[in-house]
């Protein structure tokens, strides 16, 4: 990735990452850490790279300017994927040269790097001129960590927004017009993975900043494309996303051990889809947990089913839903199913595991003996038309 012009004086000199496949339990192919360089007066790099990229950031920085001659950095998050080059960075530049953080930024810092770095705080809300330019920095705290920030070039209206509206997305396109609609998948399973959970945050941060009548002609988030042909599109994707308001689907969630619950499941699908529902069929050990998540996001009903497997569930369940639990999905009617041989716990400790997560649960639950016959696939049909109507 060389470097990205992005306005006059202002590049992204980050890089692209593209063998990586995993982010926290989040599957991705490929990704980018998004650094920019601002030049004025000052000369200033905000944010940095995952540690081992720090030798082609600093490539990149000096195709446009010695690196010596920035001034300072601004962190404007602590997390290593944009934080773990840092010391690599200030000793290219200067130790002794100022890095500007949140207040929680510099406790983050501090607790990563020690005192190797010469950390100043700054107050949501303040400016710094930098000669013709001037940066402003709005906390974002909880998004996605305590120390967020973004920070805001007012001069150039562009919106240097740390993680959010992010993708992890890495390929020969850098700008959302080259990329076109393609992106929102990518920028909806991120907002499912990483921002899901910090909702209500998003959604008063987005009201606020609308309500404060900034202009944002450009927002470059850390990870993936930069949003330069219409950045009201990724916000008020946002703001859609942060309501979690529901649309007619239900996702039905279910893993089978001799295809019994498989035949359930199948038949439930069926009768949601009768009665007009979008019923999203989803084998836990065929897709991936961040899959399932960003399915579920949008997704009115949450169905569950699993065979019993020694008086308990089948552990396949038990990771997706861990990890479901943790993003906290709102506004969601649930329901189980499940086939056993003699114990039939399973439908019990699903129904248990949708009350933990706050899921109304609308039906006592289905549970089959051995291999469903033709009646008892009817009653699944059934079932999933009484969903449906739920809906």
């Amino acid at each position: 990735m060389r470097p990205l012009k992005i306005a006059e004086g202002i590049y992204d000199v980050g890089v692209k990452d593209w063998n990586v496949r995993d982010f926290h339990g989040y599957s991705i192919h490929g990704t980018t850490y998004n650094s920019f360089l601002i030049i004025d007066e000052k000369v200033v790099l905000i944010d940095t790279v995952k540690k081992g990229f720090g030798d082609e950031l600093l490539r990149n920085i000096a195709a446009v300017i010695d690196p010596a001659k920035i001034d300072f950095v601004v962190s404007n998050h602590t997390e290593l994927d944009h934080s773990g080059c840092l010391p690599q960075v200030m000793d290219a530049i200067g130790k002794d040269k100022p890095v500007y953080c949140s207040k929680m930024g510099e406790k983050g810092l501090k607790a990563h790097f020690g005192n190797a770095l010469n950390l100043n705080a700054v107050e949501g809300g303040s400016s710094m001129s930098i000669g013709r330019r001037t940066l402003t920095f709005m906390e974002t705290r909880m998004l996605h960590w305590p120390d967020s920030m973004f920070t805001y070039l007012p001069e150039d209206k562009i919106l240097f927004s740390s993680d959010a509206f992010g993708q992890h997305y890495a390929d020969q396109e850098n700008f959302d017009d080259e990329v076109g609609q393609a992106i929102v998948k990518h920028a909806k399973k991120y907002y499912a993975n990483i921002l899901l959970l910090y909702s209500a945050k998003v959604k008063a941060l987005i009201e606020s900043v609308v309500a404060s009548g900034i202009e944002i002609k450009t927002i470059c988030p850390d990870h993936g494309i930069i949003w330069r042909k219409d950045p009201g599109f990724i916000i008020n994707k946002y703001l859609e996303w942060s309501e979690q308001t529901p649309a007619k689907k239900a996702v039905v969630l279910y893993d089978t051990m001799w295809e019994s619950t498989e035949k359930m499941a199948k038949a439930v699908a069926a009768g949601l889809n009768h009665e007009g529902a979008d019923a999203v069929l989803m084998h836990v050990r065929k897709w991936h947990r961040s899959d399932v998540i960003t399915e579920v996001m949008d997704a009115k009903a949450l169905i569950l089913g699993s065979p019993t497997l020694n008086n308990g569930l089948y552990p396949t369940l038990c990771d997706v839903l861990t990890y479901i639990k943790g993003l906290k999905p709102k506004n969601k009617i649930g329901a189980a199913f499940g086939s056993y041989g003699w114990s039939g716990e399973a439908v019990k400790l699903l129904n248990a595991e949708l009350a933990a997560m706050g899921i109304e649960q609308v039906h006592d639950g289905l549970k089959i003996q051995y291999v469903p016959d033709d009646n008892q696939l009817a009653a699944c049909f059934e079932f999933g038309k009484t969903l449906a109507a739920k809906l």
